[in-house]
C-alpha cells in the first residue's frame, strides 16, 4: 500500500513539476508556437513528445495557458464545435429540431405551411439519419476513391439515402412490436434522438481523428 502512495505522489509531483514548468518558459521565453515550446521544455525534460505535448494541451483546454497558436486552440472539443467544420453538425441537429416542431404543431390541413412539414419531414425521413450514419462511419473521406471531391459529395449523398432508407424500416419495425406503437410522435422521436446520437458520434471522431494528427505532425515534424 505504501508502494502504490509512494508512486502516486511521485507522479502528482512529476506532473506538477512540468505543468510549472511550461507556464514558466511560456512568460519568460515567449514561444511563437507549440513546437518551439516542445522544443524549449525538451532542453529540460527527458520525456516523449507526445507526454509533453499532451501536457500542453490539457492547461490550454483548462484555460490555465493561452498560446496563440490556432492549430493547438483547434484541439478543444468545445472550440471545434464553433468552427467551419463542425458546421454540418448543428444544421443537422437544427434541422430535425425544425422538423419535429413541425410535424407537433402543424396539421395537414394547415395551407400552405404543410408544404414547409412535408419539405422537412422528407428530409428528415430519407436522409438525416443515413447522413449522421454515414458520418460516424467515415468522419474523413469515403472509402472508395474518387477523383473529385463532387463525387465523393454524390456518393455521400446516395449512401445517406439507402442507409436513412434502411435505419427508418429498423425504427419501424423495432416501433411495431414496442409498447409505443407505430404511432407520428415515437417515430419523430426516436428518428431524431437516433439522428443526434449518430451526428454526435461522428463530430466526436472528427474531433479525436483532427487531434491525433495533429499531435503525429509536432512529433514527426
Amino acid at each position: 500500500m505504501s508502494y502504490f502512495k509512494d508512486t502516486l505522489l511521485n507522479s502528482n509531483s512529476k506532473t506538477n513539476n512540468i505543468t510549472e514548468t511550461i507556464i514558466k518558459v511560456i512568460n519568460e521565453q515567449k514561444p511563437q508556437s507549440v513546437k518551439q515550446l516542445i522544443a524549449m521544455l525538451k532542453e529540460r525534460f527527458d520525456l516523449d513528445e507526445k507526454v509533453m505535448l499532451e501536457s500542453v494541451l490539457k492547461l490550454q483546454t483548462e484555460g490555465i495557458i493561452n498560446l496563440e497558436d490556432e492549430a493547438l486552440q483547434s484541439q478543444s472539443l468545445t472550440t471545434y464545435l464553433k468552427t467551419s467544420p463542425a458546421r454540418w453538425y448543428w444544421l443537422t441537429i437544427v434541422a430535425g429540431a425544425i422538423t419535429a416542431a413541425l410535424v407537433f404543431t402543424i396539421s395537414e390541413n394547415d395551407y400552405p405551411w404543410f408544404y414547409a412539414r412535408n419539405v422537412f419531414g422528407v428530409i428528415f425521413v430519407l436522409f438525416l439519419p443515413g447522413y449522421a450514419f454515414t458520418k460516424a462511419l467515415f468522419p474523413v473521406n469515403m472509402p472508395a476513391k474518387t477523383s473529385t471531391k463532387d463525387l465523393e459529395t454524390i456518393l455521400r449523398i446516395a449512401l445517406s439515402i439507402g442507409m436513412s432508407i434502411a435505419l427508418v424500416s429498423i425504427v419501424g419495425l423495432l416501433l411495431y412490436y414496442s409498447p409505443w406503437g407505430l404511432y407520428l410522435t415515437p417515430i419523430v422521436l426516436s428518428l431524431f434522438a437516433l439522428t443526434l446520437a449518430f451526428a454526435t458520434a461522428a463530430v466526436v471522431r472528427k474531433y479525436n481523428i483532427k487531434r491525433e494528427t495533429y499531435i503525429q505532425n509536432i512529433q514527426y515534424s
